[in-house]
């Protein structure tokens, strides 16, 4: 068509009024089918001339950038009104520079996604003409990745829990046992030197109470060990084992009100405010109610962690999208963009004597209650956990009639 256009047009003095007319809707409608193939592209396109100003964009580059079009004969980095993306946009083009991928996060209509962006030179009789930008949403790529790194992680995981229980748990219950025979044997001498010491010296003159003291000091540091070392083991184990899932229909606004009052005092202590905007006339939800609220427990556990100076909390439930939505705001410390993404990764943990699996027991629970888990954050900000749990199809129904009437 376009050689057509060409030919059509060296010979344009010699063309009737007609001719010409026929020229140009062939051409309106060859541009028409362009655009309508840009637009039906899963990748949002933007198109600059040789001076960096934006000559073309389609429908799904306008959606995934806020893009200004009533700025004529400006760079595309000033039309581009996203901090990053203009100044990477302006770097990569004054340098003309070639990227074929690099990711950014960027909130579109209240969500989070991620994009590659990539910038080409556009080519044609051997001559750059100008730039390509192209744009791809990879937030459900990236999704799915970690989702199967999480997967094969815990799978592998699963295989040497059987060794782990055996080689550790056992070992740790023989030196509990034993740690008591060394106490009550430290108590039995105690006792047999006051008896024998009523004034508490002994026959040079000396008070050896200091002694027992520091040895109950010492027996105190080790069994606190062992309790921790015990603790992480038996996380270790309900991460990897195959979960006994007993589904009972309840109320998720009854469960989340009786774990604030368990954890009251705790938030009280820590000096932070927890707020509850529990939406009304939720639908029932089927889930077990010891690992919902084992979820939620650890969740609200991360955030007083992550609160050391006192801030708030707030709990949030709501229908959204055939799911009911829990959302657990703090306003804490916020987790940073290298660790966000490794954060429902076993054994990843920022804090000094974590076992870096709270987690990881987070999102085997909801996935295994056929749920999902997001997270926002911010350094210095806070973070966001949202947990999305589907409605059963009777209560789906129910609520579909109701809003008929």
């Amino acid at each position: 068509m376009r050689q057509f256009i060409k030919r059509a047009l060296r010979k344009i003095n010699k063309l009737t009024l007609e001719q010409i007319q026929d020229l140009l809707f062939s051409t309106a409608a060859e541009i028409d089918r362009l655009e309508t193939v840009l637009d039906s592209l899963t990748e949002g396109i933007l198109v600059c001339d040789t001076d960096h100003n934006l000559i073309l964009v389609n429908k799904l580059a306008d959606r995934f950038l806020p893009v200004a079009h009533d700025q004529e004969n400006v760079p595309i980095w000033q039309a581009v009104h996203h901090e990053q993306v203009s100044e990477f946009l302006e770097a990569t083009l004054i340098s003309g520079d070639r990227v074929e991928e690099r990711e950014f996060d960027v909130e579109i209509k209240g969500l989070q996604r991620l994009l590659s962006i990539g910038v080409l030179p556009l080519v044609q009789d051997h001559q750059v003409t100008g730039s390509l930008i192209y744009i791809e949403d990879i937030t459900e790529k990236r999704g799915k990745e970690a989702k199967l790194r999480r997967a094969e992680t815990l799978a592998s995981l699963t295989t040497l829990a059987a060794g782990v229980a055996h080689e550790i748990k056992n070992p740790l219950g023989s030196l509990s046992i034993h740690i008591q025979l060394m106490q009550k044997a430290m108590n039995f001498n105690r006792e047999m030197f006051f008896n024998a010491h009523p004034a508490g010296q002994d026959s040079m003159g000396q008070d050896p109470a200091e002694y027992f003291n520091l040895l109950d000091k010492y027996i105190a540091v080790v069994n606190e060990e062992i309790d921790r070392l015990n603790r992480i083991v038996v996380d270790f184990l309900f991460a990897v084992r195959p979960m006994n899932i007993d589904l009972r229909e309840g109320n998720i606004n009854a469960v989340i009100e009786e774990l604030i009052k368990f954890v009251g005092y705790e938030l009280e202590a820590a000096y932070i405010t927890c707020a509850l905007e529990l939406g009304e006339d939720l639908p029932r939800l089927e889930f077990d109610e010891r690992y919902i609220k084992q979820a939620l427990f650890n969740l609200i556990k991360n955030a007083i962690a992550a609160m050391p100076e006192g801030g708030s909390l707030t709990i949030k439930t709501e229908v959204k999208d055939e799911e009911v939505r829990i959302t657990l705001s703090d306003t804490g410390v916020g987790i940073s963009d290298e660790n966000l993404s490794k954060i429902f990764e076993p054994y990843f943990s920022t804090k000094e004597n974590g076992s870096g699996l709270g987690l990881t027991l987070v999102y085997k629970i909801i996935r295994e209650h056929q749920g999902e888990i997001a997270v926002k954050s911010k350094e210095g900000a806070g973070t966001c956990f949202t947990i999305m749990l589907p409605i059963p199809q009777r209560e789906r129904r129910l609520i579909g009639y109701g809003g008929a009437l």
